[in-house]
């Protein structure tokens, strides 16, 4: 039985998803709690991490620890840094980027981290299957990371010219970063909630419950097809 690890930045995200799955156990270790479910005869462990990068490695490192996994996913709402996207478009990484990771001082392209690059690549089997899903709305490209809610237009567009990325969000490649220097599959999958330029916080609030129903939806239908 494949036992993959689901991580969210906020309870909001989460719930969304438990609304669609079998609840088994919620298991608490430290400050969070684990929510342990069965999708498809699959296991799944599912988590909020908090806002933010060092929230989002912190609990991804935990769930590594304490369940042996074959998969982790990081699903949740992100902001479109591209203007072809429309909010609840749901995005599928193909690789990420932590944007404000700066040691351009060593000569260094920004973005790079020693040992691991300036791009975490996502595993190329979780992509395909997640891009076979027939649904119009879906897009595949690189989100960016950051410790911060990037409202600002300016920035936006730094990140979208530096990075191509189509959306950014705040935990996704710090996620990428702890799997991969685990070494186990992963994949970060965000529906819009906001795109630049459009009244980002007002349609944020408006659209979270939306966006996070439309990707939970999404990745239920991954999970069916693993």
């Amino acid at each position: 039985m494949n036992r993959i690890g689901i991580i969210f930045a906020m309870y909001e995200e989460l719930e969304e998803m438990l609304k669609l799955v079998k609840l088994n156990k919620i298991n608490k270790i430290y400050d969070l709690d684990f929510y342990e479910c069965t999708i498809n005869n699959k296991e799944c462990i599912l988590v909020e991490s908090g806002v933010g990068k060092v929230n989002a490695s912190r609990s991804t490192q935990i769930l590594i620890d304490n369940y042996s996994l074959d998969y982790i996913l990081n699903i949740g709402v992100a902001g479109g840094i591209d203007n072809k996207l429309d909010v609840c478009d749901i995005v599928v990484s193909d690789k990420l980027v932590q944007y404000d990771f700066d040691i351009t001082a060593f000569d260094h392209p920004k973005g790079y981290i020693p040992k691991v690059g300036v791009y975490v690549e996502c595993d190329k089997y979780l992509r395909n299957l997640a891009l076979s899903i027939n649904k119009d709305n879906v897009y595949s490209g690189t989100i960016a990371t950051g410790d911060m809610f990037c409202t600002n237009i300016g920035l936006s567009k730094k990140i979208k010219e530096e990075f191509n990325a189509l959306a950014a969000e705040m935990e996704g490649a710090s996620i990428g970063m702890i799997s991969y220097l685990s070494k186990i599959p992963f994949l970060v999958i965000r529906s819009i909630s906001d795109v630049l330029g459009k009244d980002n916080l007002i349609t944020y609030d408006k659209f979270l419950k939306k966006s996070s129903t439309e990707v939970a939806e999404f990745t239920l239908k991954i999970i069916n097809s693993l």
